[in-house]
C-alpha cells in the first residue's frame, strides 16, 4: 500500500471542536440553522401551549407538564428537521429517529435540572421557567442533529 493511502486509511478523524471551526465556515450550515430555528419555534410553541394547558388547565405537576409537552413537540421537530432543514427524506427512519430521540432526551435532562433549577432555587413563575429551559438546550440540540442524527451515516440507504 502506497506510504499516502496508509496514512489516509490510519488517519484520526478531526475532533468535535474542529468539525464545528470548520462548520461555521459554510454558508449551507447557516441556512440550515435559521431552519432549525424556525422547526424548533414551532417546536416551541407547541411545547409551551402543552406545557401550560397541562399545568395550568389540567393541573399536573410542572415536570409531567414538561414530559407531555416535550413528547408532542419533539415528534414535530423530528418530521420537519428530517423533511426541510436537513433533507435527511431518504435516509434511514429508524435510525435518525433513535438518534433525534437520544439528542432530544440529553437535551431534555438539561432542560428540566434547568427548569426545577429556576423554579425551586429562583422562584421564576413555571411557563417562564420552561421558555428559559427549552431555549437554553437550543445548541445542543441543533450540533447534535446535524453531526449526528442526519448526518451521512444516517442517510445512507441499507
Amino acid at each position: 500500500m502506497p506510504e499516502e493511502t496508509l496514512a489516509a486509511s490510519t488517519a484520526i478523524p478531526p475532533s468535535v471542536a474542529t468539525r464545528v471551526r470548520r462548520g461555521v465556515r459554510r454558508q449551507e450550515n447557516w441556512r440550515q440553522l435559521v431552519k432549525f430555528g424556525l422547526v424548533g419555534a414551532s417546536g416551541y410553541i407547541l411545547n409551551l401551549a402543552v406545557f401550560a394547558l397541562a399545568v395550568e388547565g389540567v393541573g399536573v405537576v410542572p415536570l409531567v407538564g414538561a414530559a407531555l409537552a416535550f413528547v408532542v413537540a419533539v415528534a414535530n421537530n423530528f418530521w420537519w428537521n428530517r423533511h426541510w432543514t436537513f433533507t435527511a427524506r431518504e435516509g434511514r427512519i429508524r435510525l435518525q429517529a433513535v438518534r433525534f430521540f437520544t439528542v432530544s432526551i440529553a437535551a431534555f435532562a438539561g432542560g428540566a435540572a434547568t427548569l426545577q433549577l429556576l423554579i425551586s432555587v429562583f422562584g421564576a413563575a413555571p411557563v417562564l421557567a420552561q421558555a428559559i429551559a427549552v431555549g437554553a438546550m437550543t445548541p445542543l440540540n441543533f450540533i447534535g442533529n446535524k453531526m449526528w442524527s442526519f448526518a451521512l451515516g444516517a442517510r445512507r440507504v441499507a
